[in-house]
């Protein structure tokens, strides 16, 4: 779950300069602020590659992504397991088919453990936990130190059309790294509301960490 996680969270970038931030560490924060306005709603199909800290292969999958603002997302992962992750902006819920269980969560908790969600999210409060900094092909986002992340770098490709995502690359702490390339992408079209809700199935456990939060 932990990739999936901070995945859609997914997938839930960006961090905008602390006040200790560098100018063109800054500037490279709003250009990334500025590409991701443009980003209204993206629906991919996506490859995932998963390398261990030494760089060799331990695992690839497939599935579908759909991001519409404000940090709502639906990930459905179809290999190597068929899990779901869908978030409407308020509540956050987990599904894996295999163990037959829904994990509820709340999804303004689950901002400070992931960059992602600043694909979809324009809270500067946010924004200002990481560094941005540009690179040949796009930004590479990092959490400000003292930051509490499960991703300690965020690189986001973007397409030729310099609108809709090429890729993502996420390591975590333990130097695990994940490169998500997506295809038939459709940029800024009318997504429906229900690709963002999540009906529970009967009979399956629930675990609901949305109290309380």
């Amino acid at each position: 779950m932990k990739q999936i996680k901070y995945l859609a969270l997914a997938i839930s970038c960006f961090l905008s300069a602390s006040v200790f931030a560098s100018e063109s560490a800054t500037d490279d924060s709003q250009a990334l602020q500025d590409k991701l306005a443009g980003l209204k709603s993206f629906h991919a199909q996506f490859v995932q590659q998963v390398n261990d800290d030494q760089g060799q292969s331990i695992m690839q999958g497939e599935g579908t992504i759909a991001l519409q603002q404000p940090m709502m997302i639906r990930w459905q992962q179809a290999s190597p397991d068929d899990t779901l992750f869908v978030s409407n902006g308020d509540k956050t819920y987990y599904f894996d088919s295999f163990a037959e269980q829904v994990t509820i969560m709340n999804t303004h908790s689950l901002i400070d453990s992931t960059p992602f969600v600043l694909l979809t999210s324009k809270d500067p409060a946010q924004w200002q936990k990481y560094q941005v900094h540009a690179t040949d092909t796009g930004f590479s986002v990092t959490p400000n130190k003292g930051v509490e992340s499960q991703v300690e770098q965020l690189d986001i490709v973007f397409a030729a059309d310099k609108v809709g995502l090429a890729s993502l690359l996420v390591k975590d702490s333990s130097g695990q790294s994940s490169t998500f390339t997506f295809s038939d992408t459709k940029v800024n079209q009318s997504l429906a509301t229900s690709t963002f809700e999540f009906s529970i199935p009967e009979g399956v456990e629930i675990d609901d960490q949305s109290q309380g939060d």
